[in-house]
């Protein structure tokens, strides 16, 4: 059984009447929502609220949920939402982590390069990279920092961003694409790769 099956037959359960089953859905994702609000929220307790109440919404809204999407696309959906509301009605932008994450900036394609013996030169290559990636992710626009962040970070598939950001799937390719030549650009003179090549 997939793991899209068991969250469905969690979500039947919760929608039968069955709280409990939704504390298993809350269990399992609790963490990951946490990464992807981490992305978009800087302070843990703004991070915990945005996440209880992406939850709360997510409850209130599952008797009308179909299983057209994968659970926890839907509730990526909800999180992205909630979290761009709280920041508006801060009155902030949706800032990105600035500190050197090493796991991140070898999320990215074609970086196996990165990943040898842990020389000093490869230690300091690796957090300029790493310290680059997150500049370049950090000035992007909204639309295009979430969509790198939802498939290099999260690992989702298009077809589950363009669910999350309710956008064509056409839409993700090119923001995708546009985030990845600007991570490009800001690693070119780090990497000293040529116009011509991304990495």
């Amino acid at each position: 059984m997939s793991e899209r099956d068991v969250d469905w037959q969690l979500v039947q359960r919760v929608q039968r009447g069955e709280k409990a089953a939704f504390d298993l859905l809350v269990a399992k994702y609790q963490r990951k929502l946490f990464r992807l609000l981490s992305r978009l929220i800087r302070d843990q307790a703004e991070i915990e609220d945005v996440a209880q109440e992406a939850f709360i919404k997510a409850y209130r809204a599952l008797p009308n949920f179909r299983g057209e999407s994968a659970f926890y696309t839907w509730l990526y959906r909800i999180a992205i939402n909630t979290a761009k509301n709280y920041l508006v009605a801060q009155g902030r932008r949706a800032p990105t982590q600035t500190e050197t994450d090493l796991e991140d900036a070898e999320n990215f394609d074609d970086a196996e390069a990165l990943r040898t013996e842990d020389t000093p030169d490869r230690i300091l290559l690796s957090k300029q990279v790493a310290e680059a990636v997150n500049r370049a992710i950090e000035r992007l626009p909204e639309d295009l920092r979430t969509a790198i962040v939802l498939r290099e970070i999260e690992g989702l598939s298009y077809d589950e961003i363009a669910v999350s950001m309710n956008c064509p799937v056409g839409t993700v390719r090119s923001r995708i694409f546009r985030a990845r030549e600007a991570v490009a650009e800001e690693l070119r003179p780090i990497l000293e790769t040529k116009r011509d090549r991304r990495w």
